[in-house]
Order: structure tokens, then sequence, then C-alpha cells
């Protein structure tokens, strides 16, 4: 039986230390790749369009939208993000794992329409202030950003309950080795696994 690749969804609100742990699972386990989202944000010093984002214009992410071939997509900041539906069939069909870094909005929609083939992982920060600490640690992030993340993270935390697994990032190597755990324990559910034991079970059978 062929391998079913598995939709590694992570979400957070920003500051909990999401990327961090997103990059520290990818380095251990080459065979998660990452998923190129599309946007409509401005490439950032550094991104490269195709590797970091699909980067196009407002009218293009309307025309995905409107044909449905986004397999989800949100408003973030003002900006807009999504993943193709092609993208996302032709992993599960090869069995590649892809790791989704997305907002509550786009867990929400992979669970709907992938519930079987994905596990959603909720990171927490230890407190709103570590939150608000790690934010305005960042550069790159004006005051008057800063300030919309906060009263967006505050809402976002309620989202917790559309999720399978929360993990509270306060230690980091605590939080991956959970990380870590979900993601191996994941590909062990008795429906990726559980060819294995049928393959005995017909062993057994044919004696």
């Amino acid at each position: 039986m062929n391998r079913r690749g598995l939709l590694v969804v992570i979400s957070s609100p920003s500051g909990a230390g999401k990327t961090t742990l997103c990059k520290r699972l990818m380095d251990e386990f080459p065979a998660v790749k990452f998923s190129v989202s599309y946007t409509t944000r401005p490439p950032r010093p550094g991104e490269r369009n195709g590797v970091d984002y699909n980067f196009v214009d407002g009218e293009t992410f309307d025309h995905m939208v409107a044909q449905g071939e986004l397999a989800e997509w949100a408003e973030v900041h003002g900006n807009r993000y999504g993943t193709t539906r092609a993208a996302v069939a032709e992993a599960l069909n090869e069995g590649r794992d892809v790791l989704f870094d997305v907002d509550w909005q786009g867990g929400r929609q992979i669970k709907s329409q992938f519930a079987a083939d994905a596990v959603l992982i909720w990171i927490l920060p230890p407190s709103l202030q570590v939150l608000e600490d790690r934010l305005r640690r960042r550069a790159t992030n004006a005051p008057d950003v800063i300030q919309r993340r906060l009263e967006m993270a505050k809402r976002e935390l309620e989202a917790y309950g559309l999720y399978d697994y929360i993990v509270l990032n306060d230690d980091l190597e605590k939080a991956y080795s959970q990380l870590r755990s979900i993601y191996v324990s994941a590909h062990l559910t008795a429906r990726r696994a559980g060819h294995e034991a049928e393959r005995l079970v017909q062993q057994v059978r044919g004696r």
C-alpha cells in the first residue's frame, strides 16, 4: 500500500514562536515540505517568489477564489493568503507531508475538507505579556502594527477548540519535543499504519 501524505497544520497568534518550531521540524524531518501559499502581500526583503510565497495581485487572487481553486484562504492583517486544491491533492497522493503555517481560518477550512489527512496543532504563548514582548522586539513592526496584532491575538486565542493538539511554548525545547511527538504519532494511527498489521493478518490467513 502506498504511503499517503499528511497535512501538518500549525497555527498560532503572531509572536507565539510558531515559525521557529516549524523550522526545527523541517530541519529534523526533511520529508516535511513547507506549503508555499499564494499571497497578495508585497515581498519583504530577501523573500523569493515561488519559494517563500507565490506573490500575486488582488485581481489574480480574486479569480482563483471565484474559480474554486483554493483549498483554504483568509485575509490576515489586510493581506490575503491561500493554498491551491491541486497542490494539496498532489501532496497527499504522492505521499508527501506538507506543513501549513496558516491562521485559524485556514486551519478550519483544511480540517473541514481534509479531516482524515490533517493534524491540526495550535501553538500557545505562555502569556499575553510574553507575546507583546516578542512582538516589540521585532524591529520590522511599527507600534500601531504591534497593537493591531495584539488585539487580533486576543481574538485568535478563542480558536483553540478547532485544533487537535495544543502546545504551550513556554520552553522551546519542551514545546518542540511535544510537536515532534505529535508529528511522529500522527503517522502511527490505525488508518495510516494499519496496512502493516493487515499484511501480517493476511499471512496468518494464508497458512
